[in-house]
């Protein structure tokens, strides 16, 4: 199964596939030894071919819903529905426990050696401002583990919060659930070998150049969306750098 297509369907579902995993929905076939087409690609096994047939059986006999006017909110799918065809998508990932899903869907820069935890934030902040991306909030995570939790050993971590007005507004038009998404977030944390990271929900969207139709989206929306995923690795990579 190429890397691709596991991308393209993780990608799109990032928070149910997270939960499936989390709770063992994901099962997998070991791929036979000897696969030439598997041989330079370590620890990924072939799809569970009967749900990967299913899947095919529902995407054949799915219509996509048509948006009416902008804000239309698409009709629900039934929780037994959803969660049948997340079960038959889990067929098309590769044999992986939930720290590297997370890490597979997610973009992250290891902060340089030197620079301290307000280094980067500083650097952070600085960038955006110069790419006119509004800072809308931040959550210090940490400090709830303290004060809450009495947790006085979690390492340092931070959630800022970034929109795009112009941006946002075009995608809740073509699809207002996308409000769960929003606003985009670049974290700071500090993991257990006392490293910083930055660290954001992988936004790239080149795999729909292989999508039939790109899912509806037009050239406009998909303007906004590349535009702001080049913001956001800029304000990232900025700010692993230190840059000012």
């Amino acid at each position: 199964m190429k890397l691709t297509v596991i991308r393209r369907f993780g990608m799109l579902l990032a928070p149910s596939l997270a939960f499936c995993l989390a709770t063992g929905t994901a099962q997998a076939q070991t791929a036979p030894a000897g696969n030439p087409y598997l041989t330079n690609i370590p620890g990924i096994s072939l799809p569970n071919i009967p749900a990967y047939l299913g899947l095919i059986g529902s995407m054949a006999t799915f219509k996509p819903s048509v948006a009416a006017k902008p804000y239309s909110m698409a009709a629900s799918l039934p929780r037994d529905q959803k969660l049948a065809l997340m079960q038959a998508m889990m067929a098309l990932m590769p044999s992986m426990g939930i720290r590297d899903a997370m890490s597979f869907m997610t973009t992250k820069y290891k902060v340089k050696d030197g620079l301290t935890f307000d280094d980067v934030k500083q650097s952070m902040e600085l960038r955006a401002n110069s790419l006119n991306f509004k800072k809308v909030g931040e959550s210090p995570m940490w400090k709830d583990f303290q004060a809450v939790l009495g947790d006085m050993d979690a390492p340092r971590m931070e959630v800022y919060h970034y929109c795009d007005i112009a941006a946002g507004r075009a995608v809740l038009k073509a699809a207002p659930e996308a409000i769960s998404y929003l606003p985009c977030r670049i974290a700071i944390m500090e993991d257990a070998n006392k490293q910083l990271w930055v660290l954001t929900l992988d936004w790239d969207l080149a795999w729909l150049d292989t999508v039939n139709g790109k899912m509806g989206i037009d050239n406009e929306l998909g303007k906004f969306a590349k535009d702001i995923r080049d913001k956001m690795d800029n304000i990232m990579q900025a700010a692993a750098n230190g840059d000012i």
